[in-house]
């Protein structure tokens, strides 16, 4: 299987460095899982953030698969066309016309199995069905 072009190890550590270790431990736990659902992902630093897009179906927008954010009090996956997405289990928050995000606030506690859902369900998305992306 073909990678996109990842982050290299030092610099996911330098970024992530600036948060506490229990977000650092859910952010990379949600990289592993994004790795091996999507081994076409890139990943970047971008929007204060890690964007993972297929660079396939397009760049970070157009091609998003979903986005790895942080705030005071949790960590957020946020996937750009989350509206999109089936969630069977209601997870996603939002009111966005497009994204639609969840939060994490514990490793312990993270809907592990759903996520992965989730974000092999953004991974399938064909934007070519979305009409124009502003």
């Amino acid at each position: 299987m073909t990678h996109g072009e990842l982050l290299s190890t030092a610099e996911i550590q330098s970024f992530l460095a600036k948060y506490p270790t229990r977000f650092q431990d859910i952010a990379l736990e949600l990289r592993d899982t994004l790795i091996a659902c999507c081994p076409h992902a890139s990943e970047r630093i971008l929007w204060g953030g890690l964007p993972y897009h297929d660079s396939q179906k397009g760049g970070p927008v157009r091609g998003a698969i979903c986005q790895i954010e942080f705030y005071p009090d949790h960590v957020r996956l946020s996937f750009i066309h989350g509206v999109r997405l089936a969630d069977p289990a209601s997870l996603l928050q939002g009111d966005r016309k497009s994204k639609r995000y969840l939060p994490i606030a514990s490793y312990e506690d993270a809907p592990w199995d759903a996520i992965r859902d989730l974000i092999e369900s953004a991974a399938r998305l064909d934007p070519s069905t979305f009409g124009s992306l502003s």
